[in-house]
């Protein structure tokens, strides 16, 4: 691994860990929880997409 992706996945943990708490006691309920998981999961995959297609 080069350090940018190094970097990256460092950076990517952190946010991860500062959001998880909020995004966990806003989702309460599984319905709620699992129609906003999807909506990140696409948004990530989009994201993806976009930096494998350009890079």
């Amino acid at each position: 691994m080069e350090t940018d992706q190094i970097m990256s996945a460092i950076f990517l943990i952190a946010v991860l860990i500062l959001i998880l708490p909020g995004f966990l006691s806003t989702n309460s309920r599984m319905k709620q929880f699992l129609s906003n998981l999807s909506i990140w999961t696409i948004i990530v995959v989009v994201i993806i997409v976009i930096i494998y297609l350009i890079g």
